[in-house]
């Protein structure tokens, strides 16, 4: 009986380190399907139609701050929103399926041998892998099931990649832009200015 529970015990231990390691598991499958420049991978490891329903409300929110209430107010202003906010959408629709990040990934290869960017200089066919999106990433657990891993862009503004687990899979679901961050040094820059 004794050898029973200690099995039962020991599986469950396994089961709690694999949860816990999952999020880990998954950035590096994402990491791995990126570098490999496979789509089929990568649809293993994001919520494709769950992610783009976060950045179309990204884009959709940002798009109305930017215009402010006195566009949104105006019958012209509230139509045109409406337009930007579909074309927006659509490019986000289109850019974040499986087929859509395998055409970026390929013209990125394309755009690379075409400009000798990442070139091999001893294989003229080579070019260099994608860059890590995650590289230098921090990592934290939100929740028993949700995952965050911030990196910094550019301008150093933080861009946090969320993961969240159904079940025992860990999927990357939302990517939260530093759309705001741009907003609001803009307008203490003009603040600055008047």
């Amino acid at each position: 009986m004794n050898k029973w529970l200690a099995l039962a015990i020991a599986a469950l231990i396994a089961l709690a380190v694999y949860v816990a390691a999952g999020p880990y598991l998954a950035i590096n499958g994402v990491r791995t399907a990126i570098k490999d420049q496979d789509t089929a991978a990568l649809d293993r490891h994001v919520d494709f139609p769950v992610l783009r329903s976060n950045l179309r409300a990204q884009v959709d929110d940002y798009l109305l701050r930017q215009a402010g209430a006195e566009m949104q107010r105006n019958v012209f202003g509230a139509i045109a929103l409406q337009v930007a906010g579909g074309v927006a959408g659509g490019a986000v629709d289109a850019l974040l399926t499986p087929a859509g990040i395998g055409a970026v990934l390929s013209g990125r290869s394309l755009w690379h041998r075409g400009s000798g960017a990442g070139i091999d200089r001893t294989d003229s066919y080579a070019h260099g892998a994608p860059n890590d999106p995650l590289e230098g990433a921090r990592y934290r657990y939100e929740s028993t099931s949700r995952f965050t891993a911030t990196v910094n862009d550019r301008s150093g503004d933080p861009v946090v990649f969320v993961l969240s687990r159904d079940g025992l899979r860990w999927k990357l679901t939302d990517i939260r832009l530093p759309l705001f961050a741009a907003s609001q040094a803009e307008a203490g820059a003009e603040a600055a200015i008047d």
